[in-house]
């Protein structure tokens, strides 16, 4: 709760002050850009940005199910049957059977898969790199590589 005297503002049940709100509606907008703009900067290798994502999921969980796989992209498992195939062709997955449930498949990245996920992050990591250092001085750059334990923190992740 903000104690400028802000008028406190009702975010999903609970009570968030209107410069807190201001302030993740900024963050938010400029990590959208980040985003955005690193997805302009993917190598051109043929893949969708669902198949992209895909490959990272199974890069950061490892050996999936294509439930696992839905539920953590949020979608219908039948909405993710087009990409698995595709990855299954391009050689960027292997899927086997479950030992312990024959119904069931295991997707697991290849080393082809994990080949291309590797290009693909290095290649925006060099254009988000160059664009800091062209446009941050090392102060700058310095307090930006601060803030990333914070978002993590935000968001949960323990990377």
């Amino acid at each position: 709760m903000s104690t400028t005297g802000d008028r406190p503002v009702a975010v999903d049940g609970g009570r968030i002050d209107a410069e807190s709100l201001a302030a993740a509606t900024r963050l938010r907008d400029a990590m959208m850009d980040v985003a955005r703009l690193a997805r302009r900067h993917r190598p051109d290798h043929g893949l969708t940005m669902t198949q992209a994502t895909l490959l990272g999921d199974l890069d950061r969980y490892g050996i999936s199910t294509v439930a696992d796989l839905a539920e953590r992209a949020q979608v219908r498992v039948q909405s993710l049957t087009l990409s698995m195939n595709r990855l299954d062709e391009l050689g960027m997955i292997t899927r086997t059977a479950d030992p312990t449930d024959r119904r069931r498949q295991l997707i697991e990245l290849s080393d082809r898969g994990r080949t291309t996920l590797l290009a693909d992050r290095r290649q925006r990591d060099e254009w988000l790199a160059e664009a800091m250092a062209e446009r941050l001085d090392t102060t700058e750059r310095a307090l930006l590589d601060l803030c990333v334990p914070l978002l993590r923190k935000v968001v949960g992740s323990e990377r």
